[in-house]
């Protein structure tokens, strides 16, 4: 880990902060960006009516945004498989999924955006399980993109056991939430 101090202004003189701290306040940073949105897009949904029409509208842009980020996280996890077996080195697993997390997060955002036309009832045990679900996701999300980046800097040499198992971790994480998800939304439209 680097150990590079950069100087930061503060009241009273100036402070030396790691990289590692700022790595922290990013993330810390997004982390509550992450839970400001939801908690308003879940506000939103409670108080939005949307007529038929735009509701019809937000299904389809809703189905939509499923195929686009699940599809990713798919071929996200499904690459990291495939380095695990021996297939793929790290630095290709690297190389093909770092573009794959603009459509993951583009079709969370998506699902969020239309989920919010589809007047969901907040009042509802399942839908309130989905809805921390999508937390769960988008700050999963946050976490898996730091390690991302963590990866990236092995290159080709294997990173360290603890390392991998926090991988592993984030992507059972975000299987089972979007599956999860999914399925309460499959449920939700039937009943």
């Amino acid at each position: 880990m680097s150990k590079r101090h950069l100087t930061v202004r503060a009241q009273g003189g100036a402070a030396a902060v790691t990289d590692d701290v700022q790595r922290r306040l990013r993330v810390g940073a997004a982390a509550a960006a992450v839970c400001l949105l939801w908690a308003a897009s879940a506000w939103t949904a409670g108080h939005l009516h949307a007529d038929p029409a735009l509701h019809t509208v937000a299904l389809f842009l809703h189905l939509a945004a499923l195929v686009v980020g699940l599809g990713a996280v798919l071929a996200i996890d499904y690459y990291g498989l495939l380095w695990l077996f021996g297939r793929r080195t790290l630095r290709q697993v690297v190389d093909f999924t770092t573009p794959l997390h603009v459509p993951v997060w583009g079709g969370l955002a998506g699902l969020v955006l239309s989920g919010v036309m589809l007047e969901p009832d907040l009042s509802s045990g399942l839908t309130q399980v989905k809805l921390g679900l999508v937390l769960l996701i988008a700050l999963n999300g946050v976490y898996a993109s730091t390690l991302h980046r963590r990866l990236t800097a092995y290159g080709d040499r294997r990173p360290p056991a603890p390392l991998l198992t926090r991988g592993a971790a984030s992507a059972l994480v975000s299987q089972a939430g979007w599956w999860g998800a999914v399925l309460i939304g499959f449920y939700n439209t039937r009943h």
